[in-house]
């Protein structure tokens, strides 16, 4: 269950954290990753530890919030290797500030690369896949998106905009075969964490039922669910990681 043998999976924001979990788990899975991220020193690391453990990926540096940029790594993506099976848009980015202090720049570039980014790349697989009357495009936004948090209007409207996106986009493509769903993270482990104090650590985990914070792990697994021919029935679905934190 759950492989994506012969499949092709562009993955953004590969370099790090989520990200990068989703593309090494989509190799394991028999998929040819393209990782893709504004450098491509980085993801050139990431790539070569997929390739060395028997898995198939490569790179492309590309700034998401670029429509033409995207559209043209998707072509050199089909070109090179036939196809695009299945795309996770990943890439993000936070600019936390409260709202009055809140410049125009910083509330911009966050909906840019959030949610202009997964437009962008949604604009650049329509054609493909519905020539191919097949396609798994999987969003990631966050609890964020569903709640609210002080300091994050830009980073909670680009994420609830993610699930209004997924839903409209999922009622016009269904009819061609190709899915659209997004995945809600809530605390995941990440440098930032790693940073903070046990006492820090013991209070956030008491916020969530399941009493730890989630990794990167937990994230690739429900995506790779959403990839695989197994969730063919489920789309315009927002489906919540977060150890039961926030409960709809």
């Amino acid at each position: 269950m759950f492989k994506l043998n012969n499949k092709v999976a562009v993955v953004t924001g590969a370099s790090r954290g989520i990200g990068k979990g989703i593309a090494e788990t989509f190799a394991k899975a028999g998929a040819h990753v393209v990782c893709v991220s504004r450098s491509e020193n980085v993801l050139k690391s990431v790539a070569d530890a997929i390739n060395g453990s028997g898995g198939s990926a490569s790179v492309y540096a590309c700034d998401v919030s670029d429509l033409n940029a995207y559209q043209d790594m998707i072509k050199d993506t089909v070109a090179n290797h036939g196809s695009v099976d299945i795309l996770v848009n990943n890439a993000g980015i936070t600019r936390d500030t409260l709202i009055m202090r809140m410049s125009e720049e910083d509330w911009q570039t966050v909906i840019d690369i959030n949610l202009k980014g997964a437009f962008n790349g949604i604009k650049a697989v329509t054609r493909v896949m519905m020539k191919q009357r097949a396609g798994r495009i999987i969003n990631i936004t966050s609890v964020v998106g569903l709640t609210g948090n002080p300091g994050q209007a830009n980073y909670a409207a680009s994420k609830a905009g993610l699930i209004g996106l997924s839903k409209a986009t999922a009622k016009e493509l269904a009819s061609r075969g190709i899915t659209v769903n997004s995945i809600a993270p809530g605390y995941i482990a990440t440098d930032m964490t790693d940073a903070m104090t046990d006492q820090a650590k013991e209070t956030l985990n008491s916020q969530i039922p399941l009493g730890r914070i989630g990794s990167p792990d937990d994230i690739a697994a429900a995506a790779l669910f959403l990839a695989s021919d197994e969730a063919g029935y489920i789309t315009g679905q927002t489906i919540t990681v977060d150890g039961g934190m926030v409960m709809i």
